[in-house]
């Protein structure tokens, strides 16, 4: 039996309104820059070229989707995810805490990236964990080699009625990368097929993480030459930036090859962990997150942020909005996994938050007041450029100063809504 709740949790009015009126200026601050030409600025007379939709968008979707739930043998768990700077969502996620029957204590979690459209994502999503228990390798004996070769031959399974499928619909363009877990009373299984990543945290650290599979890896550039391809620009055919996916039929043509020796390869890496008691959480993550944050910085600021937060959907917005005040550019997907051995809310945690957030309000207090003494414009950018070079003791590892950027933001507009003249009364001013 599946138990979670989902919801929409929106972005608070202050940050609609920074979006609105500085998100260009604020995040090139953050980002350093987009590049691209400046607002405004045309081309000249006979310099028209053919103009190709950009996959970015003037401003990011902030909106985010959240869900939660748990599992009867204590495992809680949170998805979140969201659009960002990227024209379309991509992103799809699988989160069943309870596989049921004779695998009621069992578990599954997958994070689906999708690329050239979100279908292959979304079909994956829907039948990826199917064709896994179809295989018939698992069961409750839980032998890794069984469960292993399961997860394998669902991977294949899938990617070849999916190909059935592409050709009937017509569309046989776009893939999607996939990183799951699968969890047993005794180990975690990891299957990765592509640079979407997971990573365990015991015991305050990483213990295990996902490879990514690029083209320019020495095995994965082997197979993708022998198969006929080539890698420049980091990129098969100067084109795909992975080199294993389900989906992308346009690199899998190679003849007297199996799916698994074609220039993308169907087939995930399949790791098994032995689980402990010291086991605190695990990360599934789309390259959203992980292009902008190592998996030590992520490890340590999940770490911190679970002994002051007691709802774990909170803890993956703030993940979201680290990485996108870091500079991602791409959809955010994220599944934090939470076992008993998890850190819990600390009193002491939560005063050294709180004494955090009240030292940031003086500090933004006190520039916003220089800035006026000096006589120049108080803008958000000003304020915040200062800040970054000032030093803030007890920043959350792993987060820094980007951690806390919406209680910066928050304080802003109260020192900007504090420094408003007063609109004198002109009913009073005739009397």
């Amino acid at each position: 039996m599946r138990t979670a709740r989902k919801g929409s949790v929106e972005m608070p009015a202050f940050v609609r309104q920074l979006v609105k009126e500085t998100e260009k200026r604020v995040s090139s601050f953050f980002k350093g820059g987009r590049g691209g030409a400046a607002e405004g600025e045309q081309q000249g007379e006979g310099e028209k070229e053919e103009v190709i939709p950009s996959p970015y968008l003037d401003r990011p979707v902030l909106d985010k989707l959240t869900e939660e739930g748990c599992a009867r043998w204590g495992l809680t768990y949170a998805l979140g995810s969201m659009q960002g700077w990227r024209a379309n969502m991509e992103d799809f996620h699988n989160c069943v805490p309870q596989l049921g029957a004779e695998l009621a204590d069992w578990s599954f979690f997958a994070v689906f990236d999708g690329h050239a459209g979100s279908t292959v994502a979304q079909y994956c999503s829907q039948h990826l964990l199917g064709h896994i228990l179809a295989t018939g390798g698992i069961g409750p004996e839980d032998d890794p080699q069984k469960v292993k070769g399961a997860i394998v031959e669902g991977f294949l399974q899938t990617d070849k009625h999916l190909h059935s499928v592409a050709r009937r619909e017509g569309w046989e363009r776009g893939g999607t990368t996939v990183v799951a877990t699968l969890i047993s009373p005794y180990y975690i299984y990891f299957a990765n097929c592509g640079d979407s990543r997971a990573m365990l945290c015991r015991s305050g650290q990483v213990c295990f993480s996902t490879e990514d599979h690029k083209p320019y890896s020495p095995l994965e550039k082997e197979r993708i030459e022998s198969a006929g391809g080539s890698v420049s620009l980091q990129r098969i055919n100067g084109s795909l930036a992975v080199s294993r996916a389900l989906g992308d039929f346009g690199y899998k043509g190679a003849e007297n090859r199996t799916p698994s020796q074609q220039m993308v390869s169907p087939e995930p890496e399949v790791c098994v962990v032995e689980r402990s008691p010291a086991d605190e959480f695990l990360v599934l993550a789309c390259d959203g997150v992980w292009d902008t944050i190592s998996n030590e910085e992520l490890c340590a600021f999940i770490h911190n942020r679970l002994r002051v937060c007691t709802d774990l959907r909170d803890v993956c917005t703030q993940v979201i909005d680290l990485c996108l005040y870091k500079g991602s550019l791409d959809n955010i997907s994220i599944i934090l996994l939470c076992f008993p051995g998890a850190p819990q809310l600390s009193t002491e945690a939560l005063h050294q938050e709180a004494e955090l957030e009240d030292l940031l309000e003086s500090k933004v207090a006190e520039i916003y007041d220089e800035l006026c003494a000096r006589g120049e414009e108080p803008e958000l950018l000003s304020v915040l450029t200062v800040l970054a070079s000032t030093v803030i003791p007890g920043l959350p590892p792993g987060g820094g100063i980007q951690s806390k950027r919406n209680c910066i933001i928050s304080a802003y507009y109260q020192q900007r809504d504090a420094h408003k003249p007063m609109v004198p009364n002109v009913s009073e001013s005739y009397n």
